[in-house]
Protein backbone atom coordinates (compact mmCIF):
# COMPACT_ATOMS: atom_id res chain seq x y z
CA UNK A 1 0.00 0.00 0.00
CA UNK A 2 2.99 2.30 0.63
CA UNK A 3 3.99 1.82 -3.31
CA UNK A 4 0.54 2.50 -4.48
CA UNK A 5 0.61 6.14 -2.58
CA UNK A 6 4.04 6.61 -3.62
CA UNK A 7 3.48 6.16 -7.24
CA UNK A 8 0.25 8.92 -6.79
CA UNK A 9 2.55 11.00 -4.98
CA UNK A 10 5.36 10.97 -7.85
CA UNK A 11 2.30 10.99 -10.57
CA UNK A 12 1.42 14.41 -9.25
CA UNK A 13 4.85 15.69 -8.77
CA UNK A 14 5.19 14.42 -12.50
CA UNK A 15 2.26 16.56 -13.44
CA UNK A 16 3.14 19.39 -11.90
CA UNK A 17 6.29 19.33 -13.85
CA UNK A 18 4.39 19.37 -16.94
CA UNK A 19 2.14 22.02 -16.20
CA UNK A 20 -0.51 19.56 -16.18
CA UNK A 21 -2.13 20.41 -12.72
CA UNK A 22 -5.01 23.05 -12.39
CA UNK A 23 -3.09 26.16 -12.67
CA UNK A 24 -6.16 27.60 -10.52
CA UNK A 25 -6.13 25.53 -7.63
CA UNK A 26 -5.39 26.57 -4.40
CA UNK A 27 -2.85 23.54 -4.30
CA UNK A 28 -1.23 24.78 -7.95
CA UNK A 29 2.44 24.19 -7.94
CA UNK A 30 4.29 27.63 -6.99
CA UNK A 31 7.91 27.96 -8.19
CA UNK A 32 7.63 24.78 -9.85
CA UNK A 33 7.55 23.02 -6.59
CA UNK A 34 4.44 21.24 -4.76
CA UNK A 35 3.62 21.24 -1.12
CA UNK A 36 3.00 18.54 0.79
CA UNK A 37 -0.78 19.05 1.04
CA UNK A 38 -0.91 19.62 -2.65
CA UNK A 39 0.09 16.17 -3.11
CA UNK A 40 -2.03 14.68 -0.80
CA UNK A 41 -4.91 16.42 -2.56
CA UNK A 42 -3.58 15.73 -5.98
CA UNK A 43 -2.47 11.83 -4.87
CA UNK A 44 -5.50 11.20 -2.43
CA UNK A 45 -3.16 10.01 -0.08
CA UNK A 46 -3.50 10.32 3.59
CA UNK A 47 -1.25 13.65 4.77
CA UNK A 48 1.06 11.75 7.62
CA UNK A 49 1.35 8.49 5.51
CA UNK A 50 2.40 10.43 2.63
CA UNK A 51 4.54 12.93 5.05
CA UNK A 52 7.13 9.25 5.47
CA UNK A 53 6.43 8.72 1.93
CA UNK A 54 8.12 12.01 0.96
CA UNK A 55 10.95 11.03 3.16
CA UNK A 56 11.24 8.47 2.06
CA UNK A 57 11.12 9.42 -1.76
CA UNK A 58 13.71 11.98 -1.15
CA UNK A 59 16.39 9.92 0.70
CA UNK A 60 16.15 7.43 -2.23
CA UNK A 61 17.01 10.50 -4.49
CA UNK A 62 14.05 10.67 -6.35
CA UNK A 63 12.30 14.14 -5.38
CA UNK A 64 14.03 17.07 -4.05
CA UNK A 65 12.58 18.77 -1.04
CA UNK A 66 12.69 22.60 -0.19
CA UNK A 67 11.87 24.18 3.15
CA UNK A 68 10.76 28.14 3.13
CA UNK A 69 8.41 30.44 1.25
CA UNK A 70 9.36 28.93 -2.24
CA UNK A 71 9.87 25.44 -0.77
CA UNK A 72 7.85 22.46 -1.81
CA UNK A 73 8.71 19.52 -3.50
CA UNK A 74 9.47 18.94 -6.96
CA UNK A 75 10.89 15.55 -9.15
CA UNK A 76 14.95 15.23 -9.00
CA UNK A 77 14.99 14.29 -12.62
CA UNK A 78 12.97 14.03 -15.29
CA UNK A 79 9.71 12.24 -14.93
CA UNK A 80 10.70 9.63 -18.41
CA UNK A 81 14.02 8.84 -16.58
CA UNK A 82 12.41 7.40 -13.55
CA UNK A 83 10.86 4.02 -13.98
CA UNK A 84 8.11 2.15 -11.99
CA UNK A 85 10.00 -1.08 -10.91
CA UNK A 86 12.42 1.41 -9.10
CA UNK A 87 10.25 3.37 -7.51
CA UNK A 88 8.38 -0.21 -6.14
CA UNK A 89 11.48 -1.19 -4.86
CA UNK A 90 12.73 1.90 -2.90
CA UNK A 91 9.82 2.06 -0.86
CA UNK A 92 8.35 -1.50 -0.93
CA UNK A 93 12.02 -3.67 -1.01
CA UNK A 94 12.49 -6.49 -3.46
CA UNK A 95 9.87 -7.43 -6.55
CA UNK A 96 10.27 -11.11 -5.77
CA UNK A 97 7.17 -12.62 -3.81
CA UNK A 98 9.57 -14.64 -2.28
CA UNK A 99 13.59 -13.88 -0.63
CA UNK A 100 14.93 -16.94 -2.77
CA UNK A 101 13.74 -15.82 -5.65
CA UNK A 102 15.04 -11.72 -5.15
CA UNK A 103 18.19 -10.91 -7.34
CA UNK A 104 18.82 -7.72 -5.05
CA UNK A 105 17.45 -9.31 -1.46
CA UNK A 106 17.99 -13.19 -2.00
CA UNK A 107 18.01 -15.23 1.03
CA UNK A 108 17.79 -19.06 1.19
CA UNK A 109 14.81 -20.68 2.52
CA UNK A 110 16.56 -22.29 5.74
CA UNK A 111 13.97 -25.78 5.33
CA UNK A 112 15.41 -25.76 1.20
CA UNK A 113 18.28 -28.50 1.01
CA UNK A 114 18.92 -27.50 -2.76
CA UNK A 115 17.96 -23.78 -3.71
CA UNK A 116 18.90 -24.42 -7.51
CA UNK A 117 16.92 -27.71 -7.60
CA UNK A 118 13.95 -26.02 -6.10
CA UNK A 119 10.56 -25.99 -8.38
CA UNK A 120 8.96 -23.37 -6.22
CA UNK A 121 12.29 -20.71 -6.27
CA UNK A 122 11.54 -21.18 -9.92
CA UNK A 123 8.41 -20.51 -10.38
CA UNK A 124 8.69 -17.83 -8.21
CA UNK A 125 11.81 -16.35 -9.85
CA UNK A 126 9.98 -16.54 -13.33
CA UNK A 127 6.88 -14.50 -11.51
CA UNK A 128 9.57 -12.04 -10.21
CA UNK A 129 11.10 -11.58 -13.77
CA UNK A 130 7.16 -11.46 -15.24
CA UNK A 131 6.92 -7.84 -13.19
CA UNK A 132 10.11 -6.90 -13.34
CA UNK A 133 9.72 -6.94 -17.26
CA UNK A 134 6.54 -4.58 -17.32
CA UNK A 135 6.97 -2.23 -14.43
CA UNK A 136 11.29 -1.78 -15.38
CA UNK A 137 10.04 -0.52 -18.73
CA UNK A 138 7.07 1.62 -17.58
CA UNK A 139 8.56 5.42 -17.03
CA UNK A 140 6.67 7.49 -14.09
CA UNK A 141 5.85 9.83 -17.31
CA UNK A 142 3.87 7.27 -18.92
CA UNK A 143 1.88 6.09 -15.97
CA UNK A 144 1.06 9.72 -14.76
CA UNK A 145 -0.45 10.60 -18.16
CA UNK A 146 -2.46 7.29 -18.97
CA UNK A 147 -5.90 8.72 -19.01
CA UNK A 148 -7.23 6.28 -16.52
CA UNK A 149 -4.86 6.52 -14.03
CA UNK A 150 -5.87 7.02 -10.43
CA UNK A 151 -8.95 8.65 -12.04
CA UNK A 152 -11.14 7.70 -9.39
CA UNK A 153 -9.19 9.08 -6.26
CA UNK A 154 -8.05 11.87 -8.62
CA UNK A 155 -10.96 12.72 -9.80
CA UNK A 156 -11.74 14.12 -12.86
CA UNK A 157 -9.96 18.12 -12.51
CA UNK A 158 -6.50 16.68 -12.16
CA UNK A 159 -6.86 14.57 -15.45
CA UNK A 160 -5.33 16.46 -18.72
CA UNK A 161 -6.65 16.00 -22.02
CA UNK A 162 -3.70 15.62 -23.77
CA UNK A 163 -1.90 11.91 -23.02
CA UNK A 164 1.41 10.43 -23.65
CA UNK A 165 0.69 6.99 -25.49
CA UNK A 166 1.21 4.14 -22.90
CA UNK A 167 4.13 1.89 -24.64
CA UNK A 168 2.57 -1.73 -25.53
CA UNK A 169 4.07 -4.05 -23.72
CA UNK A 170 5.04 -7.87 -23.80
CA UNK A 171 3.85 -10.42 -22.16
CA UNK A 172 5.14 -13.80 -23.68
CA UNK A 173 2.58 -16.10 -24.19
CA UNK A 174 -0.96 -15.66 -24.83
CA UNK A 175 -2.80 -13.57 -22.42
CA UNK A 176 -6.47 -13.41 -22.41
Amino acid sequence: MKAKYALRAMCALARAEGGRLPADSAYAPRHGRLQARAIAEHSGAPGKFLESILVDLREAGFIDSRRGQKGGHALARPADQIMVGDLIRAIDGPLAPVRCASVSAYQPCADCPDPDACSLRSLMREARDALSSVLDRRSLRELALAPDFGAAALGPASLDATFLPVTTLAYGGDRA
